[in-house]
C-alpha cells in the first residue's frame, strides 16, 4: 500500500484524463497507486483543489489514508468519540501512549486514550486533529490497510512473521537476523532509532549530513532535541562538522547512501572515523539503492531502510527495517531498544509480513535489471541536448558511493534530472508516457516532480539547498531500456 503510479505499458497511449487520478493497482486492493499525470494535477493536489482531491481514491499512506483505514477511523470515531472530537487509530498501547504525550504537549490541550476491540484510539479535540495526524504521518506507527480490512471483517490476526523477514534479509545484508528489526514502515524504523540514542536523553541534538528525504529531517525536528543540518558534506563546513562529531556534540549522525533526490554520497570513511572517536551513533539509510547494492553496515552503527521500495518491488506493502552492526560498541544498547519498539510500538502486521516474504523472493533478480536500466538511462539523459544535469550514483560522488558499494552491486534505479530550459519542465512531464506519482521501487518506471510533491510549501528553502523546483525524479522499472528511453525521447522533444 505504499507504491505509486498506474501499471501501464510504456508503449501504450495512456490517454491521461482527470479520471485517472488515484487508480488502485489491479492486482491488489492494498496497493497505493497515486497517479498525478499532469503538472497542473500536482499543483492541484498540493493546494487541495477539489477537482483533484475528490478523484483520488488512494494516496501515499502516511499522507493520504487508504480508504479502508479511513473507514476504520470513521467507525472508531462514531463509537468512542464525542461531539467536536476526532480520533487516530494506532496499533499498540505503547504507540498510543507516546502519541498521547506528544499531542498534548504540541496542542497544549488534554487528549485521552481508549481501547477499541484490541486496537488503540487517541481521542482529541477537533482543534488538535492536525497534531494527531502529524504523529501518524511522521512516526510511521500506523495501521496498514490489510490490518484495517481484517479488523473490519472480524478476522484480525495475532502473531508475527517478522523473524522470517529478518532471516531472509540476512542473506543479502550479511547481518545477524537477531540484529535485524522489522517495523510497520520505514519511518517507524527511523523514529525508533532516534528514540534509542542515549545522547537524546542528555538533551543533545542530532546531525543530518546531506539533503535528506523530507520526513527523515522532520522526525529529528519533531521527536528529537533539535537537528543541525549540513546540506552538502564537503569542504570547510564538512571539516567543521567532523570536528564537532569528534568532540561528542551530537546524539547521533544521520545520512542517506545515496541521498534522495540528489543521489549524493557522503565520505562515509571520514564520518565513521569521527563517530568512532566519540562513540557517537552513526545512522545510515540505504533506501535509495537498497542493501543489494550497498553495504552501509560496514561503516554505520545502525542502517535503516524502507522495505516498501526496492526490496518489496511491488508497491503493495509497507514496511521498514533497522539493522545494528554486531561489533558496534553501542550494539547492546541500540539492539535492546529496537527489539522492544519493533514488537511493542510499530510491529509489522502478520498479513503484510506474508506479502513481503513473497515479494522478497524476486529481489536480487529485479535489482540486476533495475541497476542496468538506471545506469543506462542516467548516461542517456546526461548526453541529451535538452538535459541540464543528471544525478545518479554512477555520475554523482561516484568514488564515495563505490566505497560502500557491494562487490556485485550496482548504482540503483533512482535518478533525478533537470532541463536546460526549466520553463519546459511541465510540458515534458505532461508528455511523458510513463506512470507518475510519488514513491519508488515499483516494477514499472515512475516519474515525479519531487520538489513539488515533497517541498511545495518550502520550495524557496529547497532551492537554496540546490534542489530545483523543476527537478524530475525517476524510478526505473523492469521494462526494456529501449522502451524507457523511447518514452523520454518523445517527451524531451517537447522541451
Amino acid at each position: 500500500m505504499h507504491g505509486g503510479g498506474v501499471t501501464r505499458d510504456l508503449s501504450a497511449n495512456p490517454a491521461w484524463e482527470e479520471k485517472d487520478l488515484g487508480l488502485p493497482l489491479p492486482d491488489s486492493p492494498h496497493a497505493c497507486s497515486v497517479c498525478l499525470p499532469t503538472w497542473d494535477s500536482v499543483i492541484g493536489y498540493e493546494e487541495g483543489r477539489d477537482k483533484v482531491i475528490k478523484r483520488m481514491r488512494v494516496g501515499y499512506p502516511r499522507f493520504f489514508k487508504h480508504p479502508t483505514v479511513e473507514r476504520l477511523f470513521d467507525n472508531a470515531k462514531a463509537e468512542v468519540a464525542g461531539e467536536n472530537e476526532d480520533v487516530i487509530v494506532l496499533p499498540t498501547r505503547a504507540s498510543v501512549q507516546r502519541a498521547h504525550r506528544w499531542v498534548e504537549r504540541r496542542a497544549e490541550t488534554a487528549v485521552r486514550i481508549t481501547s477499541y476491540h484490541g486496537l488503540q484510539v487517541l481521542i482529541v479535540p477537533s482543534k488538535a486533529k492536525a497534531e494527531a495526524n502529524a504523529y501518524w504521518r511522521f512516526s510511521g506507527e500506523v495501521v496498514s490497510s490489510r490490518q484495517a480490512q481484517d479488523f473490519l471483517d472480524g478476522k484480525h490476526r495475532e502473531g508475527s512473521k517478522s523473524h522470517l523477514i529478518s532471516r531472509a534479509l540476512a542473506k543479502t545484508t550479511g547481518a545477524a537476523p537477531d540484529h535485524t528489526f522489522i517495523f510497520a514502515s520505514g519511518m517507524a524504523a527511523v523514529t525508533s532509532v532516534l528514540r534509542a540514542l542515549p545522547g537524546l536523553q542528555k538533551g543533545k541534538k542530532t546531525l543530518q549530513l546531506e539533503f535528506p528525504y523530507v520526513d527523515c529531517l522532520k522526525v529529528q525536528e519533531l521527536f528529537g532535541q533539535g537537528v543541525v543540518y549540513l546540506n552538502e558534506a564537503v569542504g570547510e563546513s564538512f571539516d567543521e562538522a567532523l570536528k564537532r562529531i569528534r568532540q561528542g556534540e551530537f546524539a547521533g549522525v544521520f545520512t542517506e547512501v545515496p541521498s534522495n533526490p540528489l543521489l549524493r554520497t557522503v565520505d562515509l570513511v571520514r564520518v565513521a572515523q569521527a563517530c568512532a572517536e566519540s562513540e557517537t551513533p552513526f545512522i545510515v539509510d540505504d533506501s535509495a539503492t537498497g542493501p543489494f547494492n550497498v553495504d552501509a553496515l560496514r561503516y554505520a552503527d545502525v542502517v535503516t531502510g524502507s522495505l516498501t521500495k526496492w526490496i518489496s518491488g511491488e508497491g503493495d506493502v509497507m514496511a521498514g527495517m533497522a539493522t545494528v552492526r554486531a561489533d558496534s560498541p553501542l550494539a547492546a544498547t541500540l539492539a535492546g531498544s529496537l527489539a522492544i519498539d519493533a514488537s511493542e510500538s510499530a510491529p509489522l502486521y502478520i498479513a503484510d509480513a506474508e506479502v513481503l516474504l513473497s515479494n522478497l523472493k524476486g529481489y536480487s533478480k529485479r535489482m540486476k535489471t533495475v541497476n542496468a536500466n538506471g545506469s543506462e538511462l542516467a548516461a542517456w539523459l546526461a548526453n541529451h541536448a535538452a538535459v541540464a544535469e543528471v544525478w545518479h550514483p554512477s555520475l554523482t560522488n561516484r568514488e564515495n558511493y563505490d566505497a560502500v558499494r557491494r562487490k556485485n552491486g550496482g548504482y540503483g534505479g533512482l535518478l533525478s534530472f533537470t532541463l536546460k530550459n526549466p520553463k519546459k519542465t511541465g510540458k515534458v512531464y505532461d508528455g511523458l508516457r510513463v506512470s507518475k506519482g510519488p514513491s519508488f521501487g515499483t516494477p514499472f518506471t515512475l516519474v515525479c516532480p519531487y520538489t513539488m510533491l515533497a517541498h511545495y510549501h518550502e520550495m524557496e528553502w529547497a532551492e537554496g539547498c540546490g534542489v530545483s523546483a523543476n527537478l524530475l525524479r525517476v524510478s526505473c522499472g523492469l521494462e526494456a531500456i529501449s522502451t524507457i528511453t523511447a518514452a523520454f525521447e518523445e517527451a524531451l522533444a517537447l522541451g
